[in-house]
């Protein structure tokens, strides 16, 4: 019996020995994954930084460009503003200018007039029928009616015909 128990402390021992041996085989694994889990961890770690860092580097070129955008608007506005002022101006030049040739034509054609009626109505009536109808209706219309009537009197009838309903309209 005692060789059984000595046998049976002997297989324990030996199985305990055994187990102790795969105990000691686990931790070297697990203490080796540990190691390759903590390089995996810093890499993991040194991304996280390298991509923080890109994100402030974009928002800050995003600020940047925002900034230059907001800039290159105030131009613009400021630029369009300026535009349209000079608009303005011109527009109002440009009114001007109108209005002083309407009163150019105005002082000519009174002046042409003034020699139309110290015209003799005979020459006058040759000298309109020979001009565009157009002109000649502005020439007569800033004469006095009798003069008008004498003058066209001296006309072609077609063309005094022509002249007399431009006239009237």
């Amino acid at each position: 019996m005692r060789y059984f128990f000595l046998l049976f402390i002997l297989s324990l021992s030996l199985s305990a020995l055994q187990t102790s041996e795969k105990i000691f085989e686990c931790t070297k694994i697990f203490q080796e994954r540990k190691s390759e889990l903590l390089v995996e961890l810093e890499r993991i770690d040194e991304q996280k930084q390298a991509l923080s860092a890109l994100k402030t580097a974009t928002e800050e070129l995003l600020k940047k460009k925002r900034e230059k955008l907001t800039q290159q608007e105030q131009q613009v506005d400021a630029k369009l503003k300026k535009l349209e002022l000079q608009k303005q101006t011109i527009q109002k030049l440009l009114s001007e200018n109108k209005k002083t040739l309407e009163e150019l034509k105005a002082l000519k054609m009174d002046r042409v007039a003034q020699t139309f009626a110290k015209m003799k109505p005979a020459s006058s009536a040759n000298i309109l029928s020979d001009m565009k109808t157009e002109d000649a209706v502005k020439i007569l219309q800033a004469l006095k009616p009798k003069i008008v009537g004498k003058i066209l009197a001296k006309m072609d009838p077609q063309k005094a015909s022509k002249i007399t309903q431009m006239l009237t309209r």
